[in-house]
């Protein structure tokens, strides 16, 4: 018998592999964390799929999203970055992950950990919906709305509410899987 799953997720083996392994799996190391929160951001005006598919190059030519590393990214490292392909070649959110990685840092400084920021915004656990329908979740929450004023207020860039319920809907800040998706009760449960 075939597994039930949300039903945005296409036959695609990449998204089906982000759904079952990872989207609404809470996530609490800080190098993760960053490196979702810029994927969220290098989606807009795109499609989830696009990014999926230059994840692991995004991974490569940032350093692993090691925020100590890009702070030190020059002009030179700049333009090797517009000019490679396998990632979204946009000045904007190439310049937003730099200046992320700056705004990340302070984050860690001041609250001890990135994790510990974000969390605080659900009280340190996921909030659990029972979405019978995709139609039914929504595009952005009061929370997402008061995480995206709070990141872009410290610096973050391509933090919008969509983008930051978005990415809580990835790290598992929030369980958004429907009711009738397999993944959504392994994640109740525990």
């Amino acid at each position: 018998m075939e597994l039930k799953r949300c039903e945005w997720v296409s036959n695609d083996k990449i998204y089906i592999d982000y759904h079952d392994n990872e989207w609404g799996k809470p996530v609490h190391e800080d190098r993760l964390l960053f490196e979702m929160l810029n994927l969220e951001g290098a989606q807009a005006g795109l499609s989830w799929i696009t990014v999926l598919r230059k994840r692991a190059r995004y991974i490569e030519v940032f350093d692993h999203f090691e925020a100590e590393k890009i702070v030190q990214y020059d002009e030179a490292k700049f333009v090797e970055l517009m000019n490679d392909s396998g990632i979204i070649r946009n000045k904007l959110k190439i310049n937003a992950v730099v200046s992320n990685a700056s705004a990340f840092l302070k984050v860690q400084q001041e609250f001890g950990s990135f994790d510990q920021y974000i969390w605080s915004f659900v009280n340190g656990s996921p909030i659990i919906n029972r979405f019978k329908y995709h139609r039914e979740v929504p595009a952005k929450t009061s929370i997402s709305d008061a995480m995206s004023k709070d990141l872009k207020k410290r610096g973050f860039k391509f933090v919008g509410s969509t983008i930051c319920y978005a990415f809580m809907q990835a790290c598992g800040l929030v369980n958004d899987h429907t009711i009738d998706c397999f993944c959504y009760h392994s994640m109740v449960e525990g």
